[in-house]
């Protein structure tokens, strides 16, 4: 039975351990405060909106950006799931999907936005905005739209500095292009705001203008997201959370690896399975060294020790380690 269970997928059943636990806990709180706000925002840029396409675009991107909220609250029920005959990695690739579906709408629906914008600007729409009336008083209805766009120039960036912090410690692609989105809002509030101001003096085109480049970005943030989410489906090498570089985490279990004294050459094949790693290190052993059962499970509780992210480990003695796994190669290719 002690084999049976070190057989198991590593130290985490389903769950993640305490400390990443707590993490996830302040981002599932964040992510709730950013909808509510955003159910908001959506409502009152809605109603204040009128003839302006730079709101109607403002009001589309608030809308989308409920879905990365939305799939990462998902996810993190999902990936709870224990691992089971059907699904022998366990559900934190489901942190993947959620990546991917939200990335897919953001590109779909900022596309439809940012033709629509470009039909008004050749069709040379002039939004009107008028005067409105508020507790007695008639004003520009511009000035009600300048005063709802402030809010959304500072909450997010709030909010996308604090989780991109937990994105890195829980490295969660998902929360971390959320956090992205939201650090990025504030130019899409400023944009807003120049064109509503467009149209109060005569430059109606800057009105539609500003709707394009809120469009833009919206496409933009769908597009790095669909193309990075996929590389994460199709197994490509590990990179950090925010896609910069391959994972430091490969090179120190490989390092750890090739310590081990009956060891001539590792190297790891790591797929990135949302919160956490799974890692296949192939080994060679030195000449003359036939490595036992109880040698092979010290290597991989080492490895599973090394941090929690390693979360499934195979160690794997082989004769020769194919060329595009030994670190020269993949830095190449």
């Amino acid at each position: 039975m002690k084999w049976v269970n070190d057989a198991d997928a590593g130290p985490l059943g389903g769950p993640l351990p305490a400390g990443p636990q707590k993490a996830l806990a302040k981002a599932i709180h964040l992510e709730w405060i950013t909808i509510g706000f955003l159910v908001l925002s959506v409502v009152v840029v809605g109603m204040v909106a009128g003839q302006s396409q730079a709101m109607q675009a403002a009001w589309a991107e608030d809308s989308l950006s409920l879905l990365p909220p939305i799939a990462f609250l998902i996810a993190a029920r999902v990936i709870r799931i224990q691992p089971s005959i059907r699904h022998p990695y366990g559900h934190h690739r489901s942190i993947g999907v959620a990546h991917l579906v939200a990335g897919t709408a953001l590109l779909l629906m900022g596309s439809i936005v940012l033709i629509s914008s470009l039909i008004g600007l050749i069709s040379l729409e002039k939004p009107p905005v008028g005067t409105t009336v508020l507790f007695g008083h008639q004003f520009w209805a511009g000035w009600l739209m300048i005063a709802v766009m402030v809010p959304t120039a500072i909450i997010p960036v709030i909010l996308g500095r604090m989780k991109l912090k937990l994105a890195e410690e829980l490295h969660d692609k998902v929360l971390r292009a959320d956090a992205d989105m939201n650090k990025a809002d504030w130019s899409t509030a400023v944009a807003t705001i120049i064109g509503v101001l467009g149209i109060g003096i005569g430059l109606w085109w800057l009105d539609a203008a500003a709707a394009i480049l809120v469009a833009a970005s919206i496409v933009f943030d769908g597009v790095t997201n669909v193309k990075a989410s996929i590389e994460d489906l199709t197994d490509t090498r590990a990179t950090r959370f925010d896609d910069s570089e391959e994972h430091p985490l490969i090179d120190e279990a490989e390092k750890v690896t090739r310590a081990v004294p009956w060891v001539r050459q590792a190297a790891a094949r790591v797929r990135d399975q949302g919160h956490v790693f799974h890692v296949e290190m192939f080994v060679i052993p030195e000449p003359g060294q036939d490595p036992s059962l109880t040698q092979l499970m010290e290597v991989r509780r080492s490895l599973l020790g090394l941090h929690w992210k390693i979360h499934d480990v195979a160690v794997i003695p082989v004769g020769s380690i194919p060329g595009y796994l030994l670190a020269d190669e993949a830095l190449e290719g």
